[in-house]
């Protein structure tokens, strides 16, 4: 049975994180510190809140550097919402420089007549670049969004979902290396949020 090491940082609603791998069959084991990241298979990143908040609490717990490490070493990580904006090098919505895992930053939706921010609601993927999030048939899943910034990759190749918010496209999943991460919940997001959830598990457990 694998066991996902699930960040705890004060900055996550990871009950609701913790139950979905749970009904799934994982072990599930709470990192506050580097050291606790020995013995799980993967990493998970949730996070709920600001940038900079979050990557205060992730650098003065010593988490920032042993996620580094980790995925220098090529450790598996999943980021969920601000999990996946963490992975960047920076955001609009702060002044600290972010994990820098994946290079790129974290930008402001834009505003647009009708559309209002924070973007919220059901909406189906558009697939890129495939990845063990998207489903392998290539078939739209409807997941559930709740944000204000879209991440901005700086090589578009890492985009392997997007998804419409108005005029635009905007990122909705990224996949790189043994990096992934979403912008929507899958917690939230009913039986297609525990099928993309039940994939990366798979592809995880074939790691060895």
């Amino acid at each position: 049975m694998s066991t996902i090491g699930l960040i705890d940082y004060g900055m996550g609603n990871l009950h609701s994180v913790q139950r979905a791998f749970e009904r799934l069959g994982c072990r599930i084991q709470a990192v506050h510190t580097g050291a606790e990241m020995e013995g799980c298979t993967a990493l998970v990143l949730p996070g709920v809140g600001a940038f900079d908040p979050a990557m205060q609490r992730l650098e003065e717990s010593g988490l920032a550097e042993a996620l580094r490490h980790w995925c220098d070493a090529g450790g598996a990580l999943l980021g969920i919402c601000l999990g996946l904006q963490l992975l960047f090098e920076g955001s609009d919505e702060g002044t600290r420089q972010g994990l820098g895992l994946i290079t790129g930053h974290v930008a402001a939706l834009p505003k647009q007549a009708g559309h209002p921010v924070p973007h919220m609601g059901w909406e189906p993927l558009q697939p890129r670049s495939p990845s063990p999030l998207l489903p392998p048939d290539g078939q739209p899943a409807w997941m559930y969004f709740v944000h204000s910034y879209a991440a901005v990759p700086s090589d578009p190749a890492c985009t392997t979902a997007a998804v419409t918010f108005g005029e635009h496209s905007i990122t909705a999943a990224v996949w790189q290396g043994r990096i992934g991460a979403c912008q929507f919940h899958p917690e939230k997001s009913s039986l297609s949020g525990e099928a993309m959830l039940r994939r990366w598990l798979a592809w995880v457990n074939q790691l060895g």
